[in-house]
């Protein structure tokens, strides 16, 4: 085996913004590519469009989420939520060489959760080969000039996802519901009712808990506190809102739930990096240019 790179190399870095129809019908690969890491390697985010599949082909990488840290080796397939908190990178005394991909897909959120993302994000026990395959698939169809190509996408990120049930159903007793009923309860009402107000005693009424218990539970569920989760919600939807619309950021803030657009504009800026506007204008301009 070759020695690590010194440095970060992208072997291939792929490019794709699906159509609107595409979007609608498929899964669909927006970013992909083949990554030598050096030993920085390093990416860390608070939250992020989509869903990252990395395959890992040589060396070891490393992931944290929900506070917790967990090693990735040859053959693994890694599936982070970057909607949530986290980060990943190389073990810098031997990097990772790696596959991955961004995908989005209107289901990929409640896949995620039925796999246990959030709490066990690295899969074993999988036919390398098989996942390499898959992998390579996309990176020629990305580049593909058909229209008809997106449904190969679909097809080959169905089955790196059929992959990864297969190996978490191989696990005794891995698949199983990993939320309290009580924060399930909590988390569909601000899933529907993000833009209307919420106060912590209402969740915890509907759960049939103290305020200070739900909370609690809350907490060693989800990683954090029950109004964090839906600001957090809320401005992934303002993303959302802001990239499909030309609606004002003002009109915007209303519609997922701030009354006051100084403080949307603040905790868009605490969580995204940018304001409203920087991010419209930033994600309109790579639209362009990806285009």
């Amino acid at each position: 085996m070759s020695p690590p790179p010194a440095k970060t190399t992208f072997l291939r870095n792929l490019y794709t913004t699906p159509a609107d129809w595409q979007r609608d019908l498929f899964y669909s690969a927006v970013r992909a590519g083949h990554l030598a890491a050096g030993p920085e390697h390093r990416i860390e985010r608070e939250t992020y469009p989509g869903h990252e599949l990395i395959l890992c082909l040589e060396g070891r990488g490393w992931v944290q989420v929900l506070g917790r840290r967990h090693q990735v080796g040859k053959g693994q397939l890694l599936w982070v939520n970057c909607h949530h908190p986290h980060a990943y990178g190389a073990v810098a005394r031997n990097p990772w060489e790696l596959y991955w991909l961004r995908i989005e897909g209107r289901p990929l959120d409640r896949t995620a959760e039925l796999l246990s993302v959030g709490s066990q994000p690295v899969f074993g026990g999988s036919d390398l080969d098989r996942l390499k395959s898959e992998f390579e698939r996309i990176f020629e169809l990305m580049v593909g000039p058909r229209p008809s190509d997106a449904a190969g996408i679909n097809a080959a990120i169905a089955e790196i996802i059929g992959i990864a049930f297969e190996s978490r159903l191989s696990e005794p007793g891995a698949i199983q519901p990993e939320l309290p009923t009580a924060v399930v309860r909590a988390l569909e009402k601000m899933r529907l009712y993000f833009h209307q107000s919420m106060r912590v005693t209402e969740l915890a009424d509907l759960s049939g808990m103290s305020e200070s218990h739900f909370s609690r539970q809350f907490k060693a569920a989800m990683g954090t506190s029950p109004i964090d989760w839906l600001r957090r919600e809320r401005i992934n939807q303002a993303k959302r809102r802001l990239i499909e619309s030309s609606d004002p950021v003002k009109e915007v803030a209303r519609q997922v739930g701030y009354s006051d657009q100084f403080f949307f504009s603040k905790d868009f800026k605490k969580m995204v990096g940018h304001t409203p506007s920087e991010f419209r204008l930033k994600e309109n301009q790579s639209g362009s240019a990806d285009g």
